[in-house]
């Protein structure tokens, strides 16, 4: 369920880099309609390759807070919090091994 909601939100990702081309394309087309110099084209195309990339940085952004959302709503855990599950399920096993043993020296030293 998680790898679907990646791959759509990778799938708009994908969208929005096209936009970005989208966009050089209309700063070159503006340039040369307008008569722009070299310099002020340049500026254009800048302005918008830095929007387009701060607009990618924000969708990231909301994407990966809407996954971590959504995992929270389906009580899914994250692979930090299975890892720190995994390591008190192994310290427990050792503690319960520990005290069998004991508990079985004791009953052996007993009789």
């Amino acid at each position: 369920m998680i790898d679907l909601i990646e791959k759509s939100l990778l799938t708009g990702l994908g969208a929005l880099v096209l936009t970005q081309k989208k966009a050089e394309e209309l700063a070159t087309e503006l340039k040369n309609r307008l008569n722009l110099s070299e310099e002020k084209g340049q500026e254009l195309l800048k302005l918008l390759s830095d929007t387009a990339r701060s607009n990618q940085h924000k969708l990231e952004e909301v994407a990966r807070e809407e996954v971590r959302q959504v995992c929270a709503d389906l009580g899914l855990v994250s692979k930090d919090e299975l890892k720190s599950l995994a390591k008190k399920i192994q310290g427990l096993e050792k503690e319960l091994k520990a005290l069998r043993e004991a508990a079985k020296d004791d009953a052996s030293s007993a009789c």
